[in-house]
């Protein structure tokens, strides 16, 4: 008798552990995904830089590493 009990004494306790758990769990995939879909965009956006066509490409340009 002592476990049918403690199972209904514990069963609101326990729901809320495994909701919470649930929504750590969710929350820890969405930042993971957020985090690897922002390093996605970062690169797609250094790509997708293109060249002023009306300026001439100089040797500084090329390879000054300070200059943008």
């Amino acid at each position: 008798m002592g476990i049918h009990y403690d199972y209904k004494s514990t069963r609101g306790m326990k729901a809320m552990e495994k909701q919470a758990k649930r929504l750590r769990k969710l929350a820890e995939k969405k930042a993971k995904r957020e985090a690897k879909s922002g390093v996605k965009k970062n690169v797609e956006n250094e790509s997708n830089k293109v060249l002023d066509t009306s300026k001439p490409i100089t040797l500084d340009f090329l390879t000054n590493p300070d200059k943008k």
